[in-house]
């Protein structure tokens, strides 16, 4: 097991106030010495290994790394100024606990004699860029139909226009006219499409105070109105989750989207009698959103008993237009994901035959 030496309380206090705001942070950070010796470890740290920054200051951070030379001839690169930033994977050993892979990244500071080491728990770093990739996406997703939309709707008027004058020219053809009803049934559906496409850029969010039951409570409402038979749904609530601010209409969009989404992915077990949708509440602690820190976070599912989403689209499930059912507009899910990210929030998704969970995560005050 690694050593621990004490240091007095005056320097430690005095290194908790030069870098308190590293507390706010959700990776593991020490900052060390020349020597490698550990200065201040965050409160993430400390929650790691198991152990006070009291009691890890003055502790080399080698003893704490399951390859110490890697760390040590980083040391020696940074003292050298041959490198600004060094990175490697590597193993944060923890009392009572198997160690944790992670990835860390050596950094100088504005201070000759101190660096900065950050330790991202690889786990974590595969969800950031996950996140990252989905806050990507979805700003793609919006200027694509933004920009869709618009390209859209301009030549659609044109279209009707010229349809409805046409079956006017032709009022006495009713063999004809059937042809220019078709053609503005068609362009007044597409219209409502591209409407549907904008409706969530257009609309700014009205917060105000959200009962997160209350809003799954009326999700539940509208869906056993529309499958009265064949499914259940059940609730598993948390009733100790506060109110936060929130679009109480926009997070009643997005829960029903995705409850709709799995009603309609349990058409057979429906006919059989079987079918069920679950929703559940819970709280989750210290959750990183982006590379922000929250202390608490809301975590609401939609699970359902159903055969899962089809392999081929599993990785573009929020892409706009991609629906794994026949006859599905490809939105619901796009949308969904646009609503809860403007609660700066998130929605996940784990699938497999029999079991599929749509996560949506929201930070709670």
């Amino acid at each position: 097991m690694p050593t621990t030496r004490a240091r007095r309380g005056g320097e430690v206090g005095a290194a908790g106030s030069a870098y308190a705001a590293l507390d706010l942070l959700a990776t593991l950070v020490a900052v060390i010495d020349d020597d490698g010796r550990i200065q201040y470890a965050n409160h993430a740290l400390e929650d790691a290994i198991g152990l006070s920054r009291r009691t890890l200051a003055g502790v080399p951070l080698a003893e704490w790394i399951t390859q110490p030379e890697l760390l040590h001839n980083a040391l020696a690169g940074a003292r050298g100024h041959e490198y600004a930033v060094i990175r490697y994977d590597t193993h944060l050993k923890r009392l009572m606990r198997a160690p944790l892979p992670v990835h860390l990244v050596l950094a100088s500071t504005e201070a000759a004699d101190r660096r900065i080491v950050e330790m991202l728990p690889l786990e974590q770093q595969a969800r950031l860029e996950r996140e990252e990739r989905l806050l990507e996406q979805a700003q793609a997703n919006k200027e694509l139909i933004r920009n869709l939309a618009h390209e859209i709707k301009n030549p659609l008027g044109g279209i009707r226009g010229a349809a409805q004058l046409l079956q006017m020219e032709l009022a006495d053809r009713e063999d004809l006219t059937e042809y220019t009803a078709v053609i503005v049934h068609e362009a007044d559906r597409l219209q409502s499409l591209v409407d549907r496409l904008l409706a969530p850029h257009r609309r700014a969010p009205v917060m105000g105070d959200v009962n997160i039951h209350e809003v799954c409570e009326r999700v539940r409402t509208i869906i056993l109105a529309e499958f009265p038979r064949g499914l259940r749904v059940v609730r598993d609530y948390d009733t100790s989750i506060p109110e936060f601010r929130g679009d109480r209409e926009l997070l009643i969009q997005a829960v029903l989207n995705l409850a709709h989404n799995a009603a309609h992915a349990l058409k057979d077990r429906i006919a059989a009698g079987d079918a069920c949708i679950t929703l559940r509440t819970r709280v989750q602690r210290q959750v990183t959103f982006g590379k922000r820190r929250f202390r608490l976070a809301l975590e609401l599912h939609v699970i359902d008993n159903g055969p899962g989403v089809p392999e081929d689209i599993k990785d573009r499930i929020f892409y706009p237009l991609v629906s794994g059912r026949e006859g599905g507009s490809g939105l619901g899910l796009t949308l969904a994901q646009t609503f809860v990210q403007q609660h700066q929030g998130l929605i996940e998704c784990d699938s497999r035959p029999g079991h599929t969970d749509f996560k949506i995560l929201i930070p709670l005050p």
